[in-house]
């Protein structure tokens, strides 16, 4: 993957990196300089990230279920949304 740096010395981490890494905005990043390498490396540590499977119905990416999660059906959504303005 390639990024350019702004006339402000600002660099954007490609989507793909910031899902991986579970990078949200105002994650702190050390930065450090190795050899001819820039590494950065988040502060705290990842909080989890949900695995993501292909749904056999629907074919969209989903998180995976755990063993005891409950479906959320069609009615729950149309009901949480009777009073939505």
């Amino acid at each position: 993957m390639v990024t350019t740096l702004s006339s402000k010395g600002q660099v954007v981490l490609p989507r793909l990196v910031r899902a991986k890494l579970n990078l949200s905005p105002g994650a702190k990043l050390e930065c450090e300089v190795q050899g001819d390498f820039i590494v950065l490396k988040p502060q705290a540590p990842r909080s989890k990230v949900h695995e993501t499977v292909d749904d056999e119905i629907s074919g969209l990416r989903v998180t995976k279920r755990n063993q005891g999660d409950t479906f959320v059906t069609s009615d729950m959504v149309k009901e949480i949304l009777a009073d939505f303005p």
